[in-house]
């Protein structure tokens, strides 16, 4: 089938994120896993490429997206989706923006947009202000993320020093009045000489909006819910083929296994949660950094494949801070990485093969760990967190790539039960 929309993803969770609100199109969707070595071949409707370069330095970045969108264009691909993550995070310097500037300026594109919402999941875009619930960003619990703290909540202020481009907003009160006067907003803007549009959305319906009135730009950007809508409508206006039943996906039989590197809110609570119905050990970066992952690979090697587990790394911010502080802000994320990721292949050759991994940077390193690239996309067990299956040394695994603050406080639980029904 002709790729059409071709899409890259700053993170892995946000990867399979992105392909299982693009999956609800009912058209194929391809996930794989850092820039393919080979010529595309077969390809689908809707191709994503999952990297890792949300917090690593602007110009690899660059270089990185740069490859994954001449990949996308040789596969045929016309329009293109650059995503990030609902709560907009990023460091001072990038990566969004000189991204978004990179991409503008391979396709000779005059203008884009920037939409995070994800009206679904609690994330909403008012008069440019980010709003997690009600909260605002900088007063939700991403102000103290470990990698990315979110201290200001105006997408303008944050993007304007990123980019080269003038930047405008597109408000809740045009996108209120349809498509055709939210396309009349972004050509008065782009009159103006303004390239980059932050768009407010508070609904579903302010996307199905904002995916009419930006459906011909060359490059969208924003979080998997806006492109979930423009999938639909492309479907509506006959770019790609009417959706087929696709068959259901055959869930790996084998061990289980939760693996948290994740510091969220949500992902403490879910810890906590599954912690107090499974065997369960804490990862101490201070510990990882001076006696490796020995202690916690016996005791990985000593619990059954197939009863619960859960390996976690999950902690307080003022416990991150800590460590950070002790150990550097790199070194202390990259040794939870690093264990976690062996961990995962120990757990794989002890028979697990079915994974809950939470964590952008955390399910990384396992699937590359694991030697994965190439993902098929699953059912959702909470809205933008799918199961998604893989061969690992030619066995089926399921995984489940959870971003760190998506799913209920029951996820791990809920996931393993979505499974067994599949």
């Amino acid at each position: 089938m002709a790729t059409v929309l071709g899409c890259i993803a700053d993170d892995f969770t946000g990867a399979t994120d992105l392909a299982a609100l693009l999956a609800r199109s009912g058209l194929p969707v391809s996930l794989r896993i850092g820039v393919p070595d080979e010529d595309a071949g077969d390809t689908a409707a809707f191709e994503v490429i999952a990297l890792k370069c949300r917090t690593i330095p602007v110009k690899d970045a660059l270089e990185q997206t740069r490859a994954a969108y001449q990949w996308l264009k040789k596969a045929g691909a016309t329009r293109f989706f650059w995503k990030y993550c609902s709560t907009f995070d990023s460091t001072a310097e990038g990566n969004i923006g000189p991204v978004a500037d990179m991409l503008m300026a391979e396709l000779e594109a005059k203008q884009t947009i920037y939409c995070p919402a994800f009206p679904e999941n609690g994330r909403s875009i008012f008069m440019g202000h980010l709003f997690v619930g009600e909260q605002l960003l900088s007063e939700s619990p991403m102000k103290d993320h470990p990698l990315t703290p979110m201290r200001d909540s105006s997408l303008i202020r944050l993007l304007v020093p990123q980019v080269h481009g003038k930047v405008g907003l597109a408000n809740r009160l045009v996108v209120a009045k349809g498509a055709a006067a939210l396309k009349a907003r972004f050509d008065a803007l782009a009159s103006e000489g303004i390239a980059h549009v932050i768009t407010d959305a508070v609904s579903d319906d302010d996307l199905k909006t904002i995916a009419e009135a930006s459906a011909d730009m060359p490059l969208t950007t924003g979080g998997s819910a806006i492109a979930g809508q423009l999938a639909r409508f492309y479907v509506q206006r006959g770019l790609v083929s009417a959706p087929i039943e696709r068959s259901a996906s055959k869930a790996p039989k084998g061990g289980q296994a939760v693996l948290s590197g994740s510091c969220s809110a949500m992902t403490r609570k879910q810890v906590a949660y599954y912690a107090g119905n499974s065997a369960s050990l804490r990862l101490d970066p201070l510990a990882l950094a001076s006696e490796g992952a020995a202690t916690a690979a016996d005791w990985l090697q000593q619990q059954p494949a197939d009863a619960p587990k859960l390996v976690f790394a999950t902690a307080e911010p003022e416990d991150v801070r800590k460590a950070q502080e002790k150990l550097g802000l790199e070194k202390a994320s990259h040794v939870v990485e690093q264990a976690l990721a062996d961990l995962a292949r120990q757990a794989f050759r002890n028979g697990v093969r079915r994974f809950v991994v939470a964590g952008g940077e955390t399910s990384g390193a396992i699937t590359q760990a694991l030697g994965i690239t190439r993902l098929e996309i699953g059912p959702e067990i909470a809205p933008g967190v799918p199961w998604v299956f893989a061969e690992v040394e030619g066995e089926r695994v399921a995984l489940a790539l959870k971003s760190g603050n998506f799913g209920s406080e029951t996820f791990f639980e809920d996931a393993f039960k979505l499974l067994e029904a599949a």
